[in-house]
This record gives C-alpha cells, structure tokens and sequence, in this order.
C-alpha cells in the first residue's frame, strides 16, 4: 500500500560564485592553478522545488524497500565507488586540491562505511520485541521519517557526502544533497554513482542552488531533518532556521582541537604525528590537529622536532606525487587564514616557520608553526582552517587539560603519553570533547561515533549512531 502526502513547498561558505544577486550561473576553479574548471547554472526555484518532490515520491516506494534489500543496494554503492575511486579522487583533486592519494583513501573510507553500514544496519534498524508489566506486548519499530537535507563542505567531498546519506539510505529515508559549490561535479558524480549501484532515481537528490533557495529548501513542508557540516556561525543559522519550523538537526563544525605532549611522551613520535595531524588534507580537517599544547619539560625537545619536520612540507601540484601538501581549496580562505595568522603575531604570536603568502600560481599557503600562542589570538581562540599550527607551553599535566579545555569548541584531540591507562583516564573524564587519540591521529572510523559537543555541534554519525538520528522510534504496544 502507498499512501499518499499532500504537495506543498546555504551556501553557507562564499564560494566561486560572484556576490551579485541577480547571477544565474558560477565558475568552479582550479585551486592549484585558479583557472576556472566548468560553468554551472543554480537551480530556478520552481527546479528545486521539483527536486524535493521527487525525492518525496521516491521515498515513499524505498521505505517500503526491506533492509536486506537496502543493504544490497549500499553495498553496491561502495562497490561502485572504488570502481571509480580514480576518476573521482582526480576531479576532487582538480575542484578542491587535495592530494591525489588522500583522494583515494577517502574513497576507501567511504567504501568501508557502505560495507559497515550494509552489515551493521540490518540488525540496528531491526524491530524490537519488549514484554510490558502489564502482561501486553510493546514493539519498537524504526520508521524513516522522510526527506533529510545535507548541506555539506568541500573539504571531503566524497566522504561528507558518504557520511550522511548512506546512513539515512539505509534507514529508508530519501536523501538531498546541497554541496559547496566549488565541489559541484563531485557531487554530480556521486549522484551517477549512487543510482549506477542500483538506487533508485531521485532519491538521492542534488540541489544547485544558493544560501536564499537552501532557506526555502530548510522550510519545505516535505523535507523531515536537516543535518549541517560547516562552522559554528553557519550552524548557528541553520539550526534557527530549522527550529523555528520545528525540523531536528545533526549539527557537525568547526574545532580547534588540542593534542597534549605529556611530559613522558615519546616525543620524536609525538612530533612526527602531529605534523601529520597538521597538515593532513592540506590542513583542512575539522578533526586536524590544531592547537599543540605541550608541558614545559619536554617543550624544547618536541618544538624543535615539531619545526623541523613542518619546515619539511613543501607544497606543491597535488597530482604530483612527490608533493606533500596542495594548495588551499579557495583564494578567500587562504585569506583569511592569513589575516589570523597577521592579527595573531600583532597581539604577541611569534612565527618559527612559515607565515607567509607564496608567490606561485595557485592557492597555496606554507607549512606554518607560531609560538608564544596565548588567549586573544586567533591561533588561540578560532578555528585556522589551514596548514597553521599553534604552539602552546603548559606547566604540567594538569594545566595541558585545562588549556585544551579552554576554548568553545569541542570536537576531537589528543594525548600523547607511555602511560596509556591514564592517558584514557585523562581521555575519558577530564577531556571536554565528542573524540580523542592517544598516542595517534585518526580521522572518523566507521564502527566509532563522530561528533562533538559545544560549539562543535551536537549528534553522531557512524558507529551505529548516525543511522538512528533520523528515524521514527515508534512505540506500539499490543494487548494480549
């Protein structure tokens, strides 16, 4: 049976497209070389509107779909996603600069949650049977709620992308997809990816369209949730706008995350980690490693291994394979994280390595370490998007924690010390964040929770987590 619903009706990040109001189309570019890559035209209202609709439509047969059924399709999904991991880690590369090999293991991330969530769902979503004081009988079913609306960054555009709708697939919602917009032809591939594997059309929808259109997208009386990965002001705004018509959101920003050097710390580990933790996807990770919060008896030894291997990255073409680092993804946001870098070093911010604007073609910004970071700097206080790290002395242990804590976000971060059982102590009790790594820098894992908390947002993906953030938990209770 198929019941019918009534019809009815960001770009949160600047972008390539031109600040005027009245244009209809945009340029992505390319960041290593800031020639323009392909026009796109937005979406009239009237096409987005139609989009939403047909996502609805579609829902309607796939929550119907059983989970064995689904799964196959998600499956297949991942399947097709290697297949093609080439082909789409080189355009990824081309719209947004990251390495060629980070583009590949993305892919393979993306790949392993289809496989987790294929396996782990069928169980997760299944019905529940509770035997009631009363004598009755209570089930507890997991219904789809409808149409979810990601709006998603282009720091990841596979994955960002992967994270949310495969979840939401496999628990029989349909799924639209706002992309950043100099991530355009990413988020086009996936959507033949998605329906190649078997999915059936329309119901992964993507939307080309702009910050007032992605207002009305939010407002659409067909679509049920609304989930966010951007920073903390543009999570402010979609949380507004989605309250206010009562639509729940998972909300995943920004962080400064602080990994701690404690004082019996393998430093020369410690230091080759965080580099890597640093400059990982060109530095621009939520999850990066930002702030180095280091206590004073090994600050010396850890801020001379840690500045030379930074000295050692040197970007360059991100096809090449010998580069370490590409360039940034937009010529605003190196930018801004210029300006931070300036303003930090005007309030007292001492620069070790780096610090400066290149003159190559291209987007690219260096390897960057400053010290003397203190409360008032932006390398402090914000979030440095970029291959910029922070370099704080702590007294002991116990002022590291309080440091790390010492900031409004709260998304991951990190200890490194020998002492692994007080290191999960400190970890588990003191450490005011959705994440942690000990002695290591991990992005997300499939079987493991992502998210934080603060003004790093509130919900979780993966691990079991992300697939019941958008389902109906329904009770019925049937007497005996």
């Amino acid at each position: 049976m198929r019941l019918k619903r009534g019809n009815s009706f960001l770009i949160l990040n600047k972008n390539t497209m031109a600040s005027d109001k009245n244009k209809t189309t945009f340029q992505t570019v390319n960041p290593a070389t800031g020639e323009d890559i392909k026009t796109y035209t937005l979406m009239t209202e009237k096409q987005a509107d139609k989009v939403v609709k047909q996502c609805h439509e579609a829902f309607l047969d796939w929550r119907l779909v059983s989970l064995k059924d689904r799964a196959k399709i998600i499956k297949a999904i991942g399947k097709q996603l290697t297949k093609n991991k080439q082909k789409l880690a080189e355009l990824m590369t081309e719209e947004m600069g990251k390495l060629v090999s980070h583009g590949l293991q993305e892919i393979e991330l993306c790949a392993a949650i289809c496989d987790y969530t294929a396996k782990e769902g069928v169980t997760a979503l299944k019905d529940e049977i509770r035997e009631l004081e009363d004598g009755n009988k209570g089930i507890l079913t997991y219904a789809p709620i409808g149409v979810v609306y990601g709006i998603q960054p282009w720091n990841f555009p596979a994955y960002q992308v992967v994270r949310y709708s495969i979840a939401n697939l496999m628990a029989g919602n349909g799924v639209l997809l706002k992309h950043a917009q100099n991530v355009t032809g990413s988020a086009l591939l996936l959507q033949k990816l998605y329906e190649a594997a078997g999915l059936p059309k329309h119901l992964f929808g993507v939307l080309v369209i702009d910050h007032d259109a992605s207002d009305k997208i939010i407002e659409h009386s067909l679509v049920r949730g609304v989930t966010l990965t951007g920073s903390s002001e543009a999570g402010k705004k979609v949380a507004k706008k989605a309250g206010a018509v009562l639509k729940k959101t998972v909300l995943e920003l920004g962080s400064n995350d602080a990994y701690l050097v404690l004082a019996d710390a393998d430093v020369a580990k410690a230091a080759k980690t965080c580099v890597q933790g640093r400059i990982y996807n060109n530095g621009e990770t939520c999850v990066a490693a930002k702030r180095f919060v280091v206590v004073k008896k090994v600050y010396d030894d850890f801020k001379k291994a840690f500045v030379q291997g930074m000295e050692g990255i040197k970007h360059g073409d991100p096809t090449d394979k010998s580069s370490k680092m590409g360039p940034m993804a937009r010529k605003d946001l190196r930018d801004k994280l210029h300006k931070q870098v300036q303003k930090s070093v005007k309030n007292g911010a001492k620069v070790l390595v780096g610090g400066t604007v290149p003159k190559d073609k291209g987007y690219y910004y260096p390897a960057t370490v400053l010290e003397n970071v203190k409360p008032g700097q932006p390398a402090y206080d914000e979030e440095l998007f970029g291959p910029v790290a922070s370099l704080i002395m702590a007294k002991d242990d116990e002022d590291a924690i309080r440091i790390a804590n010492d900031s409004r976000f709260g998304l991951g971060g990190g200890i490194f010390s020998k002492d692994e059982k007080a290191a999960i102590k400190l970890a588990s009790t003191y450490f005011d964040t959705g994440m942690v790594n000990i002695n290591t820098y991990a992005l997300a894992q499939p079987n493991m929770p992502f998210g934080g908390v603060k003004d790093s947002g509130y919900g979780r993906e993966h691990g079991g987590f992300g697939i019941k953030e958008f389902v109906n938990a329904k009770t019925i209770i049937v007497k005996k």
